[in-house]
């Protein structure tokens, strides 16, 4: 069992980031875990959104 981490600062940054990780057909995925962080800095919110992928290679 393996685990690919993801961290984007935009959500559809993040979904093309895994959409990528799962075209390859190499891959049995068990699970993915999903996280968002909000952040203040002065007066900006910074966003983190988070994944990762749990998986066993075939």
């Amino acid at each position: 069992m393996k685990v690919k981490m993801f961290d984007e600062s935009h959500e559809k940054d993040l979904e093309s980031s895994i959409n990528e990780f799962l075209q390859s057909d190499i891959y049995d995925i068990i699970d993915i875990k999903y996280q968002v962080a909000i952040t203040m800095s002065g007066e900006d919110q910074i966003y983190c959104f988070t994944a990762m992928v749990i998986y066993n290679e075939k």
